[in-house]
């Protein structure tokens, strides 16, 4: 679950970031960045703080 967690969270990030580029090379408009971002953001929020900063269980 935590492996799943943190792969959503860095697409979460990934969106917030990569759009930023697509929008100065021109390849989308300002609206889809706006949405990407928004999205990314989302999950990045609803996803990271739920595998941040555990400890990991030794076994």
């Amino acid at each position: 679950m935590k492996i799943l967690l943190s792969i959503i969270s860095v697409v979460g990030l990934l969106l917030t970031i990569i759009p930023a580029f697509l929008v100065f090379f021109g390849s989308i408009s300002l609206e889809q960045n706006k949405n990407l971002m928004l999205v990314g953001t989302i999950l990045w929020f609803l996803t990271a703080p739920f595998w941040l900063n555990k400890k990991t269980e030794e076994v």
